[in-house]
């Protein structure tokens, strides 16, 4: 097998593969650093204000750092906002309804609270 034939077989089969792999899947928006740290400042915030970790958990949107915060982020007016839901450690994999409802908003850098907006019962 001469070397042409060998390139023009590799060529070949490189070219058909990307066929089988199925669609092409787009990658995911990059969040920025401040809206990371947004989130994280806004979480720990809300476990400080309703007795610490021993006590209260937030909703599962505030843990997804990779992306921003998800549902909970509701406004990227001037900073962040975010309003979640909270209760005792293991009320959402129990199945349980949130006992707290927290809307926070955080500077547009992502390092501090700007205003603690609500955080009572769920609204």
């Amino acid at each position: 097998m001469s070397f042409l034939s060998r390139s023009l077989g590799l060529v070949l089969i490189g070219a058909s593969l990307p066929l089988g792999l199925g669609p092409v899947q787009e990658a995911r928006a990059q969040v920025s650093d401040a809206r990371q740290r947004a989130v994280n400042v806004a979480r720990m915030r809300a476990e400080a204000i309703n007795g610490g970790l021993s006590r209260y958990r937030a909703a599962r949107c505030m843990y997804g750092t990779s992306v921003g915060g998800g549902d909970c982020l509701v406004s990227t007016d001037d900073g962040y906002t975010f309003r979640f839901d909270g209760g005792a450690p293991g009320w959402q994999e129990a199945g349980a309804p949130p006992t707290v409802e927290t809307e926070l908003k955080i500077s547009s850098d992502g390092r501090q609270v700007e205003a603690e907006i609500y955080n009572g019962p769920p609204r």
